[in-house]
C-alpha cells in the first residue's frame, strides 16, 4: 500500500485528501497542513516511487492512471473514508479527475491546482526531446531543465527548489515509468476534458502559467460544475508560491453550499 499520513482526530470533521504531482511528495503540503489540520481531517499520500512510497517495489510493468488512481483508492478503502474533498497540483490533478471517473461516490469537491489538461505544442516538443536524451544525460538534468522550463521567473524560484530538492529522491527507473506515463497524456486528457465532471471543482491556476493556464480556461467554458480562479504574479505550483491566497480560496470554495 501506498504511503499515508492523517491528520485531524475531530472524528465529525470532513476530510481533505491531498495528491501531489510527479517528481513531488506529500512533503509539498506543508503549508496547507499547517492552515488545514485545526479545522479538517487530512490526509497525504505519497505516489508510487515517491517520498516515503520509494520503499515499495518497483514495478516491471508500465504505469497507468488507472493503476496509479487504483492505489490511491485502496488507501481511502484502508481508512475507511467513505467521502472526501481532493485537492491535486500538477500531474496530480489529473489524478484526482480520474478518481472521480472511477469512484465518484468517494468525491465531494475537487480542487485541481496547476491543473494540466492539455500538452501544447511547446511542451510536446520538450517531452520529445527529453525521450530522446533521456538515455543520455542523468534522469535530475531533464527534470531540472523542465522545472525551469514550467517555472522560469524569479518568484517561481521557491516552488522550483522544492521540486527539484523532492526529485533528487526519485530513483532512476520510477523517472522513466513517470516519464513515459507523461508522454502519453494526451489522450487521457483528452477524455478527461470531454467528460461532465459530476463533482464541484475549483481550478486553481497562476497568471503565469503559461504552459498550462489557457487549456485550463477552454476546460472550465465547456464544464458546466466548475469555474476557474487565476491567482496574479504566480506560476504553475500555486500552493506554494502563493499559499495564503490558495489556501483561502480553497476553503471558501469548500464551505460553499
Amino acid at each position: 500500500m501506498l504511503a499515508y499520513t492523517t491528520y485531524g482526530s475531530d472524528t465529525s470533521a470532513p476530510w481533505i485528501t491531498f495528491i501531489h504531482g510527479a517528481g513531488g511528495s506529500s512533503a509539498i503540503w506543508y503549508k496547507q497542513l499547517r492552515y488545514f489540520a485545526p479545522k479538517y481531517r487530512i490526509l497525504l499520500i505519497d505516489l508510487r516511487g515517491h517520498g516515503a512510497s520509494a520503499k515499495q517495489a518497483v514495478s516491471e510493468k508500465p504505469y497507468t492512471f488507472v493503476d496509479i488512481t487504483v492505489e490511491i483508492i485502496e488507501v481511502l478503502d484502508h481508512l475507511k473514508i467513505q467521502k472526501s474533498h481532493f485537492v491535486g497540483i500538477s500531474l496530480g490533478s489529473i489524478l484526482i479527475f480520474k478518481l472521480a471517473q472511477l469512484r465518484p461516490n468517494l468525491c465531494d469537491k475537487l480542487v485541481p491546482g496547476g491543473a494540466i489538461l492539455q500538452l501544447n505544442f511547446r511542451a510536446q516538443v520538450l517531452m520529445n526531446l527529453g525521450k530522446v536524451l533521456k538515455n543520455a544525460v542523468p534522469y535530475l538534468w531533464l527534470y531540472i531543465f523542465f522545472a525551469w522550463i514550467i517555472m522560469p521567473k524569479k518568484n517561481h524560484a521557491p516552488s522550483r527548489r522544492l521540486f527539484i530538492r523532492e526529485a533528487k529522491r526519485l530513483r532512476e527507473g520510477e523517472f522513466i515509468r513517470w516519464y513515459k506515463l507523461t508522454l502519453n497524456v494526451n489522450a487521457e486528457l483528452r477524455l478527461l476534458r470531454e467528460t461532465q465532471l459530476q463533482a464541484q471543482a475549483l481550478f486553481i491556476s497562476g497568471s503565469e502559467d503559461f504552459m498550462f493556464l489557457p487549456s485550463v480556461r477552454a476546460t472550465v467554458q465547456q464544464q458546466k460544475s466548475a469555474k476557474l480562479a487565476v491567482i496574479p504574479k504566480c506560476g504553475h505550483v500555486v500552493n506554494v508560491e502563493q499559499s495564503d491566497i490558495f489556501n483561502q480560496l480553497v476553503e471558501s470554495f469548500l464551505k460553499e453550499e
